[in-house]
C-alpha cells in the first residue's frame, strides 16, 4: 500500500526570493524523492496573529488532503540531496522534528507543560507528523496577547533582534505536545542512530542577506560564516 506524504510550506508575500531560489529546488527534490506533494500556504487565515502562526492552517489542511504523512518546512531551510526520509523511521504516534529546547526557558509553564514534565520545545522549521497526531499543529485556545505574553525568547535571540511575537508557533507546538501527550524524537538522534551525516541547515537568527550568502556557500563546499575559511566540504558541495 503507497503510503502518502504532504510537504507544506508557508510563504506569503513572496518572502525572500534571494532566499528561496536557493532552497526551493532542493525542496523540490527532496518532496520527489520521498514520494511527497507540496502544498504552499500564501494566504492568511489568522490575520490577529504573528505571520509564523499561519503553520497552524496545517491543522485544517491535512485534514483537507488526507495524507498519511504531513511535514513542514521553512522556506530558509536548506535540505541536502542526501537527506533521509524520516517517515521511515517513526512510528505513526510519534512527531519528529531536528532537535528540542527546553520550554521553560522560553515558555512559562501552565499545567500542561507541568503535568507532562517532559518540557519539549520543538524547533519547528522541519516538522513530521503522521495523521494520527495532527493535534501537534491544533491552534491555540488563547488571545495573541495571552500567548505572546508567555513567552521570553533568550538573551541571545534578543541580541540577534528576535521578539516574542516572532515565537508563537514555538509555544503552540510545545503546548500541543504536552496537552496531547505526544511521543516524540528528533532528527538529530536519527541521524547520530543510522550513522546519516548532517543534512539539514538552518540558522534563524540570520537576516535574509546572510542566509543566502551562507547557503551559496555552503553549496560551493565553503565554511557558510566565515570567509576566511576556503575549506572544502564534498558532501555539501552539491549541485542540482
Amino acid at each position: 500500500m503507497k503510503t502518502s506524504k504532504m510537504i507544506y510550506l508557508l510563504n506569503i508575500g513572496q518572502y525572500a526570493p534571494e532566499v528561496t531560489r536557493i532552497t526551493y529546488p532542493y525542496i523540490n527534490l527532496y518532496a520527489k524523492r520521498i514520494g511527497a506533494e507540496i502544498h504552499t500556504i500564501t494566504e492568511r487565515k489568522f490575520p490577529d496573529w504573528p505571520v509564523t502562526y499561519e503553520k497552524l492552517q496545517i491543522y485544517d489542511l491535512a485534514r483537507e488532503h488526507k495524507a498519511d504523512w504531513s511535514i513542514y518546512v521553512d522556506s530558509d531551510a536548506l535540505i541536502h540531496p542526501e537527506c533521509p526520509d524520516f517517515t521511515i523511521y517513526l512510528p505513526m504516534g510519534t512527531v519528529a522534528f531536528h532537535s528540542s529546547d527546553v520550554s521553560h526557558i522560553r515558555f512559562r509553564p501552565d499545567e500542561y507543560n507541568l503535568r507532562d514534565g517532559r518540557y519539549i520545545a520543538p524547533g519547528n522549521w522541519f516538522m513530521v507528523a503522521s495523521k494520527l497526531c495532527l493535534d501537534l499543529w491544533r491552534p491555540l485556545e488563547m488571545t495573541p496577547a495571552q500567548a505572546i505574553a508567555r513567552i521570553t525568547p533568550t538573551p541571545a535571540e534578543k541580541s540577534f533582534g528576535m521578539t516574542a511575537e516572532h515565537l508563537v508557533d514555538d509555544l503552540a507546538l510545545t503546548q500541543n505536545i504536552a496537552r496531547f501527550g505526544l511521543a516524540f524524537k528528533s532528527f538529530e538522534d536519527i541521524f547520530k542512530e543510522r550513522g546519516f551525516r548532517k543534512s539539514l541547515y538552518h540558522e534563524y537568527t540570520l537576516t535574509i542577506e546572510q542566509k543566502a550568502k551562507a547557503m551559496s556557500r555552503l553549496i560551493q563546499g565553503l565554511n557558510p560564516n566565515d570567509e576566511k575559511d576556503e575549506r572544502q566540504d564534498q558532501f555539501w558541495k552539491i549541485a542540482l
